[in-house]
């Protein structure tokens, strides 16, 4: 049997001259039925399920079955244009007034068919009746409501969905039963999206508030201008169905519209997607939106990550996009892992890019101006002379009195107090990692200029980001050092600092750190030295020449293996000496 819009496509080919009247009363039950049943308001997009024929195979039964599942007189149908006055009842006029005219048409229709069946012996009228019904229906397609009539009901759905699952799955954005319409989104972009309260009060605590709440709202039509059109589709997906849809381009609005709707599920999944996506030319971007949307684990994530990947990250172009509350949570970091006049180039790039946001001209007033409080977090005691010299000095962000008071600190000693932080930024707060070479400590060991140095190798990559060394045997005193990290095969300096530190007259060993980490690589000879000045000391006997390191979270071992560095190294070897510790971050 072919479905009633196959038929109503090929009635379309006839003449309504030459239409009989059973073929008008064929026709009328025809067009009727795309309205019939309880869900003949269904979008196109359903009408695969169509309605079976039956009663005899006319398709005037198919009206009258579809009226009888809405309770009405089973003795209805082709015989007395039951299909007709079915379809004209079940699309009330008041409820949808744009197919108003549709169900107009359908009652001529249906008053020609019971003027054909009660009065048998009037052939004049009943030839009357079908030519006007069959006049009113080339007319249908002209008119923009006559589409809804074209449509088939969504008619025993039900029946190939074998879970609530998949039931509930088929309901997402259909007009199927629903009961609540959004308008999401602003201006050009609003979107009306179909939805079932019951549903989304299953599913949001917000929602059920909303419907079923002390001020629950009775209307029908709810806008949603601050939520984009694709997040909010992505949250009904997860309410209905559990499936997570999102992407680079939706997830940080789909993270919004779930916090803004109490559904923590999505958010964790919106969360799980950033993670593994960080990068480190996004880590600002998403360190920014974090911190708006307060999720702490995610911030905790993107500064590590700009904590490994330091220059990568300020190289990125999200970067000059960050808000100033977020520069200043990266700069009071003590992990960074770039040099500190590098920070003040990216801090300087930020000023620029703020500048033309507020309209300022950028100038080193306006520049130190945006800047604020950020300007007092470059710890500008870590760079060289040099770096100092050819950059911040000759900016005009600093004040006069800044520069010679910054110049002093390079230059004399005791250094004077400056008004910058000179603590480095090597501290990775608990999670570095040392190693201790020596099992036993024994007293006095002199200086007097020459470096004690030390070989070793490591098996896999690390970062030395500072040594452990012994302090005086005389009670606290002040030392002067100089830490280095030399290339043994090039004998290339690769990170180094003049520093000085207090030590408390006990065995212990006290941490001098670089200004920024030093990367190792398996199986490379480098050569650990340190100059001291100042009175006689602790020294460690008993060495290791092997000394290994475990994770205690991974397992992963560490293998350091010292040996003796060639040439004159205050007596510092294997066996006993300085240099007791090596502070590292993998």
């Amino acid at each position: 049997m072919r479905c009633c819009v196959c038929l109503f496509q090929q009635s379309l080919q006839c003449s309504p001259s030459k239409m009989a009247a059973g073929e008008s009363n064929s026709r009328s039950s025809c067009l009727n039925l795309s309205n019939s049943g309880p869900l003949g308001n269904a979008p196109p997009s359903n009408s695969a399920h169509s309605s079976p024929a039956s009663n005899g195979g006319s398709m005037g039964a198919v009206g009258g079955i579809n009226r009888s599942a809405g309770n009405s007189n089973p003795q209805s149908g082709p015989e007395n244009g039951g299909g007709a006055e079915t379809a004209l009842r079940s699309t009330p006029s008041a409820q949808n007034p744009s197919r108003q005219s549709v169900g107009q048409s359908g009652a001529t229709s249906g008053a020609a068919s019971n003027m054909t069946a009660t009065s048998s012996s009037s052939s004049s009228s009943a030839s009357t009746a079908s030519a006007d019904a069959s006049a009113a229906v080339p007319s249908l397609p002209s008119s923009p409501a006559s589409v809804l009539v074209y449509r088939e009901p969504v008619y025993n759905w039900q029946a190939t969905k074998s879970t609530v699952k998949e039931r509930f799955a088929f309901l997402f954005n259909n007009e199927v039963l629903s009961d609540v319409h959004f308008l999401v989104g602003k201006g050009m972009g609003v979107q009306r999206i179909p939805a079932h309260r019951f549903a989304l009060a299953v599913g949001s605590a917000v929602f059920d508030a909303m419907f079923n709440g002390g001020m629950a709202t009775t209307s029908t039509e709810i806008e949603l201008p601050d939520v984009e059109p694709a997040a909010f589709l992505a949250l009904l997906k997860f309410l209905y169905s559990d499936e997570v849809q999102i992407g680079p381009e939706t997830v940080m609005t789909t993270l919004y519209t779930a916090k803004k709707y109490a559904v923590p599920a999505l958010e964790a999944h919106c969360v799980e997607f950033l993670k593994k996506n960080l990068r480190a030319d996004n880590a600002f971007m998403l360190l920014t939106q974090a911190r708006l949307f307060d999720e702490p684990q995610l911030a905790s994530l993107c500064l590590e990550n700009i904590d490994k990947n330091t220059a990568d990250a300020l190289a990125a172009e999200g970067f000059t996009d960050i808000d100033l509350d977020t520069l200043v949570a990266v700069l009071e970091r003590d992990t960074l892992g770039v040099r500190e006049v590098r920070l003040f180039g990216a801090a300087v790039r930020w000023a620029d890019a703020e500048a033309q946001r507020q309209q300022l001209q950028p100038t080193p007033e306006n520049k130190r101006r945006v800047l604020g409080k950020a300007l007092s977090l470059i710890r500008f005691p870590l760079m060289t002379i040099e770096e100092f010299a050819a950059g911040p000095a000759q900016s005009g962000i600093l004040t006069d009195r800044e520069v010679v008071s910054l110049f002093l600190h390079f230059t004399v000693n005791p250094k004077p107090h400056v008004e910058f932080i000179d603590r480095p930024r090597c501290c990775l707060r608990g999670k570095e990692c040392s190693i201790t070479r020596f099992s036993q400590v024994e007293s006095r060991w002199g200086y007097s200029g020459t470096s004690d140095r030390i070989r070793f190798s490591v098996n896999r990559r690390i970062f030395v980001v500072g040594f452990g060394l012994y302090g005086s045997i005389h009670g606290p005193t002040d030392y002067q050092v100089n830490i280095q990290i030399i290339h043994t095969d090039s004998n290339t300096v690769l990170g180094q600092n003049d520093t000085g530190f207090s030590c408390d007259g006990t065995a212990s060993t006290f941490r001098v750190m670089f200004k920024e980490p030093v990367e190792i690589l398996p199986s490379v000879n480098y050569i650990a030295c340190a100059t001291l000045k100042g009175p006689d000391s602790h020294y460690g006997t008993k060495g290791m020449r092997k000394v290994t390191h475990e994770a205690p979270a991974t397992g992963t071992k560490t293998c350091f293996t010292f040996c003796y560095a060639a040439g004159n190294n205050n007596g510092t070897s294997v066996e006993d000496g300085q240099i007791p510790e090596v502070i590292f971050y993998t």
